[in-house]
């Protein structure tokens, strides 16, 4: 038992710092700076991954039912209008199994069909008037400072489209897609404002007295 004593003391101290640790890891395993590939970091390194630029607002969810021969089938229908509020908007319509997957269709949709809206000093350039269906919109131009004078999705569509000053009354039906499309309609009816000719200046000829005149 003296014996077995006397190893077990005289055995050498094993030193367990955080350094040594890392220094005797980095020796069986290698470094892994060295490992790593020819394509770089991992895409879950990636942070700097560029976000949607465009702000979409659900303008209505509705659940839908479709008769089959075995009864019926329950499915979500989304409109959703999208916008940079730098002249480019769009409205889609998407449906789904849950609304999740109603929406992001409606997202799709709606990128695929986006127009871009001419403006005049934030404001549309002329009035106009659109009829689609039972649909009628009227649009009508404001000074800066008046605020977008509107409500429903009209509103909603041209606050994404960057429009500050205008006015606008919804004659028609209450549905709320029909709007939405005639609205878009009638924003990609708008013309641009074409620049005035610039003014011509009339030269006048020079005053000639006798004294000033050529001698024959």
């Amino acid at each position: 038992m003296s014996e077995d004593k006397k190893v077990k003391t005289s055995a050498p101290k094993v030193d367990v710092s955080a350094g040594a640790a890392a220094t005797a890891a980095k020796d069986i395993y290698g470094d892994k700076k060295q490992q790593r590939g020819p394509r770089g970091p991992r895409r879950g390194d990636k942070r700097d991954e560029k976000r949607d630029e465009f702000e979409q607002r659900i303008l209505e969810v509705a659940r839908v039912t479709r008769v089959m021969a075995g009864g019926k089938r329950m499915n979500f229908r989304a409109c959703v209008a999208i916008g940079d509020k730098k002249g480019n908007v769009g409205v889609g319509l998407g449906k789904g199994a849950d609304v999740t997957m109603a929406v992001n269709k409606a997202v799709n949709r709606a990128k695929k069909t986006m127009i871009n809206v001419p403006m005049y000093k934030e404001t549309i350039p002329h009035e106009i008037y659109n009829k689609m269906g039972a649909a009628k919109i009227m649009l009508k131009p404001a000074k800066q400072g008046r605020g977008v004078i509107s409500g429903g999705v009209t509103r909603t569509i041209l606050e994404l489209a960057g429009v500050k000053n205008v006015t606008t009354k919804t004659l028609g039906t209450n549905n709320k897609i029909n709007n939405a499309r005639c609205t878009i309609e009638a924003l990609s009816l708008l013309r641009k404002s074409e620049k005035k000719a610039e003014a011509t200046v009339e030269v006048k000829a020079p005053v000639v007295s006798p004294e000033t005149a050529p001698k024959a």
